[in-house]
């Protein structure tokens, strides 16, 4: 047998055995790479080890291997997602706590991984800067409270950065919620009990609202309904006709006769009969699993199985600094032959959004500064009036531009990097105009389905589920942030690995409602894709159109609010079927040529002048 070249190998192998040992899964499927770590099903993603094995490298490995095979030993998938809240911060809160309960049950059985895992959160809090925090303003809650929930479990110290942000909440946690956390100790070894208590704690902190629906209300009222349905028939002496009838004419005489089951029942159906509302479950709610996201605001039919483990991440976290250094510089010789396109392009952009209007004069004044065009007049008459001018603010629309690119799997090649390309050119160009941009991305986390696929599997498969598939939105460049900062993230279009599938309608839906937040009084949303949105997961258990309707729905909605301006790109097809205001790219060469007058015309609201310039046609 020839022996690895690559001295990793022999560790890789060891740390992969013992992670599946650890998370008692023989079959567990341990990788190691350069995308962010974690699990999918039965796989796992540990950092990449290189050639050189760092020390640093060797311990961040064993720490997110340990806590990974934890969470895969002690969580139930079924019962976090039946406890599950719908609201964001909700959610955040609820993740972070049951991934501290995991690491907490683990360091009691398995007392070594807790150091490993704490190499793990050292790394992960300075990478995000928590020592450096001053205030709670600028720290996580979920992250602190997970932190806490940690330290107070297993009685250990938060490391570095870690504990930072866990006392800036501290004090906040423990007033609002230390009752509900004295029984922490209880309940860590049931995740039922533990994710009752995590609930507790959410709605002590003053989320309540965004917790939906209790699950153990929704049991209690199945329970009473089978014990409803198991009532004994009447007998032959009609004692049962005898209590019906007691019970419509006296129904305080039936609740002191009948159990508590059959007392609620009946005090349902009077408060129902008087027309008082009680607040009680709603018998209509859906099915498992329990409290699903609200439905799209453009079409309340679209449906989404399962948002839990959807993720809004910033292109510097997934990947490392080095290697998106490494992928900026590759981008960067194709822009090469594109340097005289900026100042073309420039130019037009900056007569069309006429974002540098900010001063004007008023002339012929009686006061106020003297006018130099005026001088020789006033030389010849020191009387002349009106030869002064006074500076006055003017109105006018501050802009704010979001480029959204398609990052699925068939923009792959060459047409990701025009889609980079068109994004480096536009956004380094509206810059120059003062114009703020923002750019993102979306993508899924998986191919063919993603932890909402196992789970509708697990759920036995019910009819037209809805989006089967777990969406990643990339936010590569924030409005607010410089572009020299994050030039480099632009970079992370070329890795391997990233591009995968694309849901269009909730990426337009979610860039949408981030420009709703803006201040600046006029919002341009510029879309770049090559086409139609494709999920064959979502597809293959849907109506075919299920997802080009939603994207349809969405653009309608977002045209008929006109808060925002929506406009297109596409990147060698026709986008004009989708969008109104859309030009078609099909070569980068383009961008130095005609293409800077169609993309400065985009911004034209004249649709004659637009359709001169373009030479394209309204879409039916």
């Amino acid at each position: 047998m020839k022996k690895s070249d690559n001295p990793a190998d022999p560790f890789k192998k060891a740390l992969a055995e013992a992670t599946r040992v650890m998370a008692d899964d023989s079959e567990l499927n341990v990788s190691y790479s350069v995308d962010p770590s974690g699990m999918s099903g039965d796989a796992m993603r540990l950092p990449q080890v290189s050639r050189r094995m760092t020390r640093e490298e060797v311990l961040l490995a064993r720490g997110t291997a340990d806590a990974l095979a934890l969470r895969h030993r002690y969580h139930d998938a079924a019962v976090h997602a039946r406890y599950a809240p719908p609201g964001d911060m909700a959610r955040d809160l609820y993740e972070a706590m049951e991934t501290a309960r995991c690491e907490a049950v683990g360091a009691r059985h398995m007392p070594g991984t807790a150091g490993n895992i704490d190499v793990k959160l050292t790394h992960e809090a300075l990478r995000r800067g928590y020592d450096r925090m001053k205030d709670a303003s600028e720290a996580p809650l979920p992250d602190a409270a997970g932190y806490l929930i940690r330290h107070l479990a297993s009685g250990r110290a938060m490391p570095e950065g870690a504990a930072n942000v866990m006392e800036l909440w501290r004090g906040f946690i423990e007033d609002q919620a230390g009752g509900t956390l004295e029984d922490l100790q209880d309940s860590l070894e049931d995740q039922g009990a533990f994710a009752r208590l995590a609930r507790q704690v959410i709605s002590d902190l003053g989320y309540g609202d965004q917790l939906g629906e209790d699950p153990d209300s929704e049991d209690e009222s199945d329970e009473e309904a089978e014990a409803d349905d198991e009532q004994p028939e009447p007998d032959s002496t009609g004692q049962e006709d005898q209590d019906d009838s007691q019970s419509e004419t006296d129904p305080d005489a039936q609740s002191q006769d009948q159990p508590d089951q059959v007392q609620v029942s009946a005090d349902e159906m009077a408060d129902e009969d008087m027309g008082e509302e009680v607040d009680m479950p709603d018998s209509d709610a859906p099915p498992e699993p329990p409290a699903p996201p609200p439905p799209s605001e453009a079409d309340p039919h679209y449906r989404v199985y399962l948002d839990t483990h959807d993720e809004e991440i910033g292109a510097e976290e997934l990947a490392e600094p080095a290697e998106l250094e490494r992928l900026r510089a590759y981008l960067d010789q194709q822009l090469e032959p594109l340097k005289g396109a900026v100042s073309r392009l420039a130019n037009k952009l900056q007569r069309r959004l006429q974002a540098q209007q900010n001063r004007s004069w008023e002339f012929d004044r009686d006061e106020g500064i003297l006018d130099a065009g005026r001088l020789a007049r006033v030389v010849a008459n020191p009387t002349t009036p009106l030869s002064f001018k006074i500076e006055k603010d003017t109105e006018f629309r501050d802009t704010v531009v979001t480029l959204l690119l398609d990052n699925s799997g068939s923009m792959r090649g060459r047409p990701i990097s025009i889609a980079a390309i068109c994004a480096d050119v536009l956004a380094r160009t509206l810059e120059r105009c003062n114009v703020k941009v923002e750019i993102l991305g979306f993508t899924t986390r998986a191919w063919k389905g993603g932890q909402a696929r196992e789970q509708w599997l697990s759920d036995g498969r019910p009819q037209q589920p809805g989006r089967l598939n777990d969406l990643r939105h990339i936010v590569y460049k924030s409005a607010d942030a410089p572009w020299r900062r994050t030039r480099d993230n632009l970079g992370l279009m070329m890795k391997e690995g990233l591009l995968k599938e694309n849901i269009d309608g909730e990426a337009l839906e979610w860039a949408h409602r981030r420009m709703l937040l803006r201040p600046e009084a006029r919002r341009i949303l510029m879309v770049i894709s090559d086409g139609a949105p494709v999920d064959d997961s979502t597809l293959s258990v849907n109506p075919a159109n299920y997802l080009e309707k939603h994207l349809r729905d969405v653009i309608a909605m977002v045209e008929k609010r006109k808060i925002v301006e929506l406009l297109a790109i596409g990147i060698g097809h026709d986008v004009t079927r989708y969008y109104d205001r859309a030009v078609t790219i099909t070569d980068v060469e383009q961008l130095a040529g005609a293409i800077t007058e169609q993309l400065a015309s985009l911004f034209d609201k004249d649709p004659r002048a637009r359709a001169r310039i373009m030479g394209i046609r309204r879409a039916g």
